[in-house]
């Protein structure tokens, strides 16, 4: 292993205790992050693998509401269900934490103090959005808007989530109470601010320091300094999550990203303070040091964070922050962020139970976890976002796993015991073509390893599965079957090295196949399962009887993907449309301001590093104009150039990743989120005016 460091501490991000784990979770971050951290195990290295719930944010009081629940009924349902799908699922956390927990209470409390008494935090009274009607102040995810940037209309305080953009709730246009419906009006509060500002000059060092971390990980991080940090508060005006630990502050938590992240500490602390807690798929190198602080204060040590993309600037900028003013703690070595992973051509969707729940799929698909793991690691959205077909599923399984993996290994275990009652028979002579299944023996795990320690873990699994087409050219190449008959010596190398192939694959593949490499192990009495052992061609020894031939895995059948595409497709009820109240009147004089128009989309691309804009040349019958519009989700840039659309005319033109646009497309959406043009419906000249 090329890392040196002495321990490891890892992460995988907290999820709300709000629903469900989706298979979007898991590639996300989980998949990826158990990979790491069982071939580091494999390496022989000190590592705590650490999650949780996160039982604080505004999603939680949403639930709640909704279903007629308090807050910790929500996250006891949730927290439960989500820990128990992780470990059948074989994630192998060492403490799967939560953080309503009384020590992660404390260690919050107690880190925001000590940024206290350093006077790092800014009090100040600011203006924030309240809700007459509900009679209280509104977090972020309470309000809804216009985004400024691509005029979505279902922006949130915090995030659009159509364009990405990071927002706050005084950017919204339009804004309204998710709560009532009513438009929120400003009242005073007293909060406490990270000055993010002040900070700057350090983060810029920090992120630049990394040259290594993925493109999308520094580019945003890098996009963020751009525009200049500005004070963020790190407290709210709710009553549940971590009170504030100050005198006269009654109604006020410690904002969910504050103390979310602190939730690694406290989960860290707990595994040594309450081994009861610990997870059953213990570390095997775990405790190696005896006390928490040393995995997260020593130099030695290395913190690697597993998230996806959407929270890249709490763990890439607030969290650092956060960690360089208390002082003690060392910096996130690198934070590999994945993007989305759609499903079946569609952006997954809870609200609209567009998802494969990963609790479902293990009922509906029992034994068969190396599967999915193995499916969802191949399209892994490392560097973009992918996407998860049934179809896709089906054919990997059949012809990879099934006629390349599975099938290397049980010829193996059949002519082993067909020819040697399944002893391990001793090796002759080396040929030449001996030599190239030797050398993928001793190579192949030093490629797989440098791809894991690059977070490249879709290469990492191609590297395994030709090690094991390796094996299959081998035997095929070879034919021991036929040469048997004239040749039984020769049948004794060429079988007992591909014996040492499957021993290497119970090794290499352990990482991404867990279940199937524990199969292996039993099977073929693999011993010393080290990763240094894995390029070793003795590593089993001669006399040594395997198992009778098992088949690993099963092809999937037609009827199945049918059936879970129909579950699919059946799951999503269309719901009634969420009719939102009226605006405020407005006078006929305000309308007249408007300058409506129809024009014709002459060309349309997508704007370099979204998923979500295109950049649309429109001809609006006096001129040709750039309009950035955030439905590249909903339109393919070919299908619509032709297209009449109504655009606002008038509006002041507003630089958007760079591209300055002038005007917004007219669109329509419902409770699918979908985006719809509004165009006109008889033929129409580009430059008539809407009135």
């Amino acid at each position: 292993m090329k890392d040196s460091h002495k321990r490891f501490t890892v992460t995988a991000a907290l999820i709300y205790a709000n629903g469900p784990i989706h298979i979007g979770h898991l590639a996300g971050c989980y998949l990826p992050a158990d990979e790491y951290v069982r071939y580091l195990r494999s390496c022989g290295k000190d590592v705590l693998f650490i999650s949780g719930t996160d039982e604080h944010g505004v999603p939680i009081t949403i639930k709640a509401k909704k279903e007629g629940l308090t807050p910790q009924q929500v996250v006891n349902k949730f927290y439960g269900m989500i820990k128990s799908s992780f470990e059948d699922f074989g994630i192998s956390f060492d403490i799967y934490s939560r953080t309503s927990r009384e020590i992660h209470h404390k260690t919050a409390s107690d880190f925001f103090t000590t940024l206290h008494s350093k006077k790092v935090f800014n009090e100040e009274v600011t203006e924030q959005f309240y809700d007459e009607t509900a009679q209280q102040f509104l977090a972020d995810r309470y309000i809804m808007g216009t985004c400024p940037h691509c005029s979505n209309p279902g922006a949130y305080g915090d995030q659009c989530e159509n364009c990405g953009t990071s927002l706050s709730p005084m950017d919204l246009i339009q804004p309204h109470s998710t709560l009532s419906g009513s438009k929120p009006v400003k009242k005073s509060t007293r909060n406490w601010f990270l000055p993010l500002n002040d900070w700057q000059e350090n983060l810029e060092k920090y992120i630049g320091s990394h040259k290594e971390w993925k493109p999308n990980v520094s580019g945003q991080c890098q996009s963020w300094l751009k525009q200049g940090l500005q004070p963020r508060a790190m407290t709210r005006d709710l009553d549940w999550g971590v009170k504030v630990p100050l005198p006269d502050t009654d109604g006020k938590v410690l904002y969910v990203w504050f103390d979310a992240p602190i939730g690694y500490i406290s989960a860290t602390k707990e595994y040594f303070d309450s081994p009861e807690l610990r997870s059953e798929i213990k570390s095997p190198t775990a405790l190696k040091t005896p006390d928490w602080e040393t995995y997260w204060k020593a130099d030695d040590s290395k913190l690697v964070h597993f998230i996806g993309k959407d929270n890249i600037v709490f763990h890439c900028l607030i969290f650092p922050t956060m960690l360089m003013a208390h002082g003690d703690y060392i910096l996130p070595e690198n934070v590999p962020a994945n993007e989305f992973l759609n499903l079946e051509g569609n952006k997954i969707s809870t609200s609209r139970n567009w998802a494969i729940w990963l609790h479902e799929y293990l009922e509906d698909f029992p034994g068969k976890q190396d599967e999915l793991r193995y499916v969802l690691t191949s399209i892994s959205p490392e560097t973009k976002d992918s996407d998860f077909t049934w179809k896709d599923y089906q054919a990997r399984v059949n012809n990879e796993l099934v006629a390349i993996f599975g099938n290397f290994v049980n010829r193996v275990a059949v002519l082993m015991h067909k020819y040697y009652e399944g002893s391990i028979p001793t090796r002759n002579e080396i040929l030449e073509e001996d030599k190239v299944v030797i050398t993928a023996i001793e190579t192949f795990p030093t490629k797989i390893a440098n791809a894991i320690e690059e977070y490249r873990f879709r290469e990492a699994l191609t590297f395994v599965m030709d090690l094991a087409r390796a094996g299959n050219k081998y035997l095929a190449d070879t034919e021991p079957w036929k040469l048997i008959k004239t040749d039984e010596e020769r049948v004794k190398t060429i079988m007992n090295l591909a014996a040492q192939v499957v021993a290497a694959l119970s090794i290499v593949a352990e990482p991404f196949l867990p279940f199937t490499a524990a199969t292996l192990v039993n099977q073929f009495k693999v011993a010393n399962r080290t990763w240094e052992n894995a390029s070793n061609i003795n590593i089993l020894a001669n006399g040594i009887v395997i198992d009778a031939p098992q088949l690993l895995f099963e092809k999937v059948m037609d009827e199945t993907v049918e059936k879970q595409i129909e579950k699919l497709n059946a799951s999503r009820p269309v719901p009634e449309l969420e009719v939102k109240p009226i605006k405020d009147l407005i006078t006929y004089e305000d309308f007249q301001k408007m300058d409506i128009r129809v024009a014709t989309v002459l060309a349309a691309e997508r704007v370099p590093k979204t998923t979500k804009l295109l950049k649309l040349t429109l001809d609006t019958g006096v001129d040709q104009r750039t309009v950035v519009s955030g439905i590249a989700e909903h339109y393919n840039p070919e299908d619509i150039i032709g297209s009449k659309v109504t655009f606002l005319a008038n509006l002041a033109p507003r630089k958007i990743k760079g591209i300055e646009s002038h005007g917004m497309i007219l669109m329509a959406s419902d409770s699918l989120d979908k985006l719809v043009m509004i165009s006109p419906t008889a033929e129409i000249s580009s430059g008539s005016e809407i009135n």
